[in-house]
């Protein structure tokens, strides 16, 4: 078989046409993206379908869930695991958090929501980087998307730790900072920090219901639901402050 000289090459690029053996070594390295996408769609479609099917909402499923594990002694392993893998089926992180804190009280809860879904933030960044890679490119491109990605990795910290203080959607931000190739190490620590006063609201929340998830309006005990709306409030006087700061720098450094 032969190829295009690189004369060709240069003249069909001239004229906006791509050479042939690009064309495949594009394709060889898009396959298994577009492979890992179909099965995720897969597992994605299959169980909302199951849900559809079957009547059961993400509320339900929680109940179920905290029905077994309540009586299970490998509950706090089958917690984790759900917490883990639940970003692949979009499923609400918030529901999982509430649950701990019925199911753990609101010291145990906040340490095994805090491993949890760490590991799940990096499930998703990590899809995300996946499907990521070679679209935004670190060193070329002037588009807004690119410089939109080079300013969050000049400031990946403290991006991400606003964006946690502010409650964004839990995986959306961990699949944009994934997509746009964020370095991961700056993308953890802020979610490990700006992570603290939302579990932690979100946990005492859950450690206030008493008479369990039945699906009925549930009692709530006071103290903890005051911690609650207290760590929310906050976290967003946290990204207040963290934004006029980061104003402040760029005014300083016109």
């Amino acid at each position: 078989m032969t190829h295009p000289a690189p004369e060709t090459d240069r003249v069909l690029n001239e004229v906006g046409l791509v050479p042939v053996q690009s064309l495949s070594a594009k394709a060889r390295r898009a396959w298994p993206k577009l492979l890992g996408l179909a099965i995720w769609l897969a597992l994605v479609v299959a169980y909302w379908l199951y849900t559809r099917a079957s009547g059961i909402t993400p509320a339900q499923t929680v109940q179920r869930l905290v029905a077994f594990m309540g009586g299970s002694a490998l509950g706090v392993i089958i917690y984790v695991l759900a917490y883990v893998l639940r970003p692949v089926l979009f499923f609400p992180a918030t529901l999982l958090t509430l649950a701990a804190g019925y199911l753990y009280g609101p010291f145990f809860g906040v340490a095994i929501v805090m491993v949890a879904s760490n590991l799940s933030s990096m499930v998703a960044y990590f899809i995300g980087r996946f499907f990521g890679a070679g679209i935004v490119d670190r060193s070329s491109g002037t588009g807004v998307l690119q410089q939109y990605a080079d300013r969050l990795r000049r400031n990946s910290f403290e991006t991400v730790l606003v964006m946690r203080f502010i409650f964004l959607p839990y995986d959306l931000v961990s699949y944009f900072s994934g997509f746009l190739r964020v370095r991961w190490q700056g993308f953890l620590l802020a979610t490990i920090l700006g992570s603290i006063p939302g579990t932690i609201s979100f946990i005492m929340f859950g450690a206030s219901v008493e008479g369990g998830f039945t699906g009925a309006l549930p009692r709530l005990n006071g103290l903890p639901l005051a911690v609650a709306a207290s760590m929310f409030i906050v976290s967003l006087g946290l990204s207040r402050w963290f934004r006029g700061r980061e104003a402040r720098r760029a005014a300083a450094s016109l």
